[in-house]
């Protein structure tokens, strides 16, 4: 490579974002999710072996999804095909599935195939992989920030093994954000940047465990004290904040009070403490919260810890997020603290919460149950004359719209999951579980 090449590699290198130039190009390179690409986990042992399997990789936005993909296929040599679940459609599938059998064929390589946000696939397009998946003509790689038990469908799910990446830690961003700041070719290394301590800790507290967002906002804070190459100041705080164009919250660098104010804040709404409540909602707005997470929160908490001892509680919730998008600040504070006071001073109830727990665990426990045949839909001829549907009985066909028979599982029939209290409206739920008991146990 003569120096025209080196100066050409150099300037398009440079001219690339920072998050596209630091991008890991081996497993060694890449920081994070041990816990499926860490030394002898399934994924790993794939990739070094060249056994690679279809994949989903499931996870928040800049967690490494396209990355790992990019790296799969370099480390077992596949011919690698990046797809447009936006922009293509069946006849651009069928297009990728004749080179996969031409790179078989001519070049003896498997074809890796990427497809970015799956979850965006159509049904047909999703049912266009299914065979090729299965025959092994290409190694499905889907990437998605949505549950992909709502958005792929279920046969394609069952030939693909699910990936869930999480959020990156502290600890990882600053070694994503260290390698940075000191790598001399793909960073800026060469700058010999001068940067505060709490000017590191905001760029990594406010990525909120994107990595995207965090060589982002790295890159926005050097623009602004850089000058034809060279630097010519030192990364602040205020240097940050002013790159990203938002005030630092007033927490400590480590971000810890964030988390003491926002469990101030819960603990005191589950204690019933109005008071307490609203100053610890105050106090995170006046420190410059996103109020919307305290809305966030606020939500969660009325399903959590209020239930259906006050079922009205989770409309007051979701009521004052929405009054708070229609005003925005400062007059949408005074919704979000309406719902404060409300939920305060609710009755509380986490019967919903355990109860949910424990029918997650009794899933994990016994996995995917067949539906009892009684009350299985029958649309056609052959689903009845297997018995669907069969002596089902019709709830509004008997009194007071309630009649006693099995829902469940047959080996969950009798199992309790939702236990009310005495406590609100779950009051009135209680006593109408506990008739609705009798009467069953009068008819066995």
């Amino acid at each position: 490579m003569d120096l025209f090449d080196q100066q050409g590699k150099r300037e398009a290198m440079a001219n690339r974002p920072l998050a596209d130039r630091m991008r890991p190009e081996t497993l060694d390179e890449f920081i994070g999710q041990d816990h499926i690409i860490g030394r002898e986990t399934l994924l790993r042992r794939a990739i070094e072996e060249d056994k690679l399997f279809s994949l989903i990789l499931w996870g928040p936005p800049g967690v490494g999804k396209t990355t790992l993909a990019r790296i799969m296929a370099g480390e077992t040599k596949s011919h690698f095909e990046t797809f447009s679940a936006v922009l293509s459609g069946v006849k651009e599938i069928r297009a990728v599935i004749e080179e996969a059998k031409s790179q078989i064929k001519y070049h003896q390589k498997r074809t890796i195939l990427f497809v970015d946000e799956i979850h965006r696939f159509n049904k047909a397009q999703q049912d266009a992989f299914l065979q090729h998946v299965e025959s092994g003509l290409i190694t499905l790689i889907g990437a998605t920030t949505e549950n992909p038990s709502f958005e792929v469908i279920a046969p394609l799910l069952s030939r693909v093994r699910l990936m869930v990446l999480k959020p990156y830690t502290e600890e990882e961003l600053f070694l994503i954000l260290r390698r940075a700041v000191t790598d001399p070719e793909r960073g800026y290394g060469s700058l010999h940047l001068k940067i505060d301590d709490d000017a590191l800790h905001h760029i990594v507290w406010t990525a909120d465990g994107d990595a995207r967002t965090l060589l982002n906002n790295l890159e926005a804070s050097v623009a602004l004290v850089t000058k034809k190459g060279s630097s010519v100041g030192t990364i602040t705080k205020m240097v940050v904040e002013k790159a990203l164009q938002k005030k630092a919250l007033q927490y400590d660098k480590r971000g810890e009070e964030h988390y003491n104010l926002i469990s101030a804040f819960h603990k005191s709404l589950r204690g019933s403490d109005p008071d307490a409540a609203l100053y610890w909602f105050g106090r995170m707005i006046e420190a410059g919260e996103d109020p919307l997470y305290v809305a966030r929160r606020m939500v969660r908490f009325a399903s959590e810890d209020v239930g259906n001892a006050d079922p009205q509680a989770l409309s007051v919730a979701m009521s004052a997020m929405q009054a708070f998008h229609f005003i925005g600040l400062p007059e949408g504070e005074l919704a979000l603290a309406h719902a404060a006071v409300y939920l305060a001073t609710a009755p509380k109830s986490n019967a919903l919460y355990t109860g949910y727990g424990r029918v997650k665990d009794s899933i994990r426990k016994t996995g995917t149950l067949p539906v009892p045949l009684h009350i299985r839909n029958a649309p056609t001829k052959l689903m009845k004359e297997l018995g669907y549907g069969e002596d089902y009985k019709y709830a509004h066909d008997y009194e007071d719209a309630y009649v006693p028979q099995d829902y469940l599982p047959d080996t969950l029939t009798g199992q309790t999951y939702y236990s009310p209290t005495d406590r609100g409206y779950e009051k009135i739920i209680k006593q109408r579980l506990d008739a609705w008991k009798r009467i069953k146990k009068k008819m066995k």
